[in-house]
């Protein structure tokens, strides 16, 4: 089936004005499809993601708080990874092929069911290094994604087919590596990870390497915006929860304000970084959205990472958490600053014009880890270093359209 097939998704079969059949073929849609956004199911999909997210960030809390740096991090990366991927996977082939009848819904409930059983485990395996429920709730979701793609090869044709049985072949293929963590010895099971990982990356790259799948730009950029939207709001929630048990049991509100005020700065900076301008545009091609969604890796994982770490400062500030005030400051600046890094490299750097608008979030970046050993004020240091950082570069932004607007009229009269 070409790309030029006309899609049947759910706006038309949901919208009242054909009944929605049970099964229809699951044909790829286009990428000049209008009104192309992001489903009910899709929300509902991200809710239970999110859910896996949470899970990992406590679980990344409690190593920090303990001492646990290098051991909570590298499990923390390990879970993130499974929880991310499998997102990203169900993401990109919905945007491509989601038709929204039952079969589709069903197998994509499937995908719910087994991120569920994945966060389930997230306990264990940063407490036990028991990877049970995580591989088993994986392999759910990543078996289920198999399907979809089986399904999708069923209807197609010529190359297209080729591309969906490669990704069915290939997922399924990787699942059977996963297992390998439930029998190899401990130092073993993070090199496995390294491959594995490696191994379904690479999937993608070898399914479409001779035609790319029919995703749609602007409804990739919405589904990521959102998704890094609840990641935010998952930030703010974890702290909020932090500041307010601490308070009610400790009476530390002096303590703690700084905390709250330099990581609400944090969160809502680390959103209109994201949100200042749109980034559909840059997705023209698989070779940019493909390192576009695959760094996205960090801007998620930091943005959740961020959260962990305001848990970890109020912890600190109010002497539940055994660590020193350096540790607990860069359980914060850290992860923003690579946050900070990760949208500039992937996202921002595309729309600056000249060197001094290149140079704001890497120089943030770099004076938010500086506010790492300004003891007690470094959250809100970093926080007020993010906020300026947003105010410069709205600044240099208005310049630079005024420069233009000023220039235009001028070169329309010499032309």
């Amino acid at each position: 089936m070409s790309s030029s097939t006309p899609p049947t998704g759910p706006a038309e079969s949901s919208g009242g004005r054909f009944p929605q059949a049970p099964v229809r073929p699951l044909i790829a849609r286009t990428r000049t499809e209008v009104h192309r956004g992001a489903t009910p199911l899709e929300l509902f999909f991200d809710l239970c993601f999110v859910v896996a997210v949470a899970q990992a960030g406590v679980q990344l809390v409690h190593a920090l708080a303990e001492g646990h740096v290098g051991e909570g991090i590298l499990d923390y990366a390990m879970v993130f990874f499974a929880i991310w991927w499998a997102w990203m996977n169900f993401t990109w082939f919905a945007s491509a092929y989601d038709n929204d009848d039952a079969l589709y819904r069903v197998v994509t409930l499937v995908q719910m069911a087994g991120v569920l059983v994945l966060a389930a485990g997230v306990t264990r395996a940063f407490d036990d290094h028991d990877y049970g429920l995580v591989v088993l709730g994986y392999v759910i979701m990543r078996v289920a994604m198999a399907a979809q793609w089986l399904r999708a090869a069923r209807t197609a044709r010529g190359a297209e087919r080729t591309v969906a049985v490669r990704y069915a072949v290939g997922v399924l293929v990787c699942q059977v590596g996963w297992m390998g963590l439930l029998v190899l010895p401990e130092p073993a099971r993070s090199w496995l990870f390294l491959v594995m990982a490696i191994a379904e990356l690479s999937v993608p790259v070898i399914a479409e390497r001779s035609r790319p799948t029919t995703w749609h730009p602007r409804h990739i950029a919405e589904r990521y915006g959102l998704f890094t939207i609840i990641v935010l709001g998952e930030t703010i929630l974890a702290a909020t929860v932090a500041v307010k048990s601490a308070a009610d049991e400790h009476e530390a509100l002096g303590e703690l304000l700084p905390i709250a005020t330099g990581g609400l700065l944090i969160v809502f900076s680390a959103w209109w970084i994201y949100f200042v301008v749109p980034i559909h545009g840059h997705l023209r091609s698989n070779r940019q959205s493909f390192l576009w969604g695959y760094g996205h890796y960090l801007i998620f994982a930091s943005a959740a990472a961020i959260g962990a770490g305001l848990e970890v400062a109020v912890e600190q500030a109010v002497g539940v958490a055994h660590i020193s005030t350096l540790a607990a400051s860069a359980s914060v600046t850290l992860p923003t600053a690579l946050y900070l890094l990760s949208v500039w490299a992937l996202h921002a750097r595309h729309f600056k014009v000249g060197l001094a608008q290149q140079l704001v979030l890497p120089t943030t970046a770099l004076l938010v880890i500086c506010c790492t050993f300004l003891g007690d004020w470094a959250v809100l240091a970093a926080g007020v270093v993010s906020g300026l950082s947003v105010a410069t570069g709205v600044i240099l932004s208005a310049r630079t359209t005024a420069t233009r607007e000023h220039r235009t009229p001028d070169s329309t009269l010499t032309s």
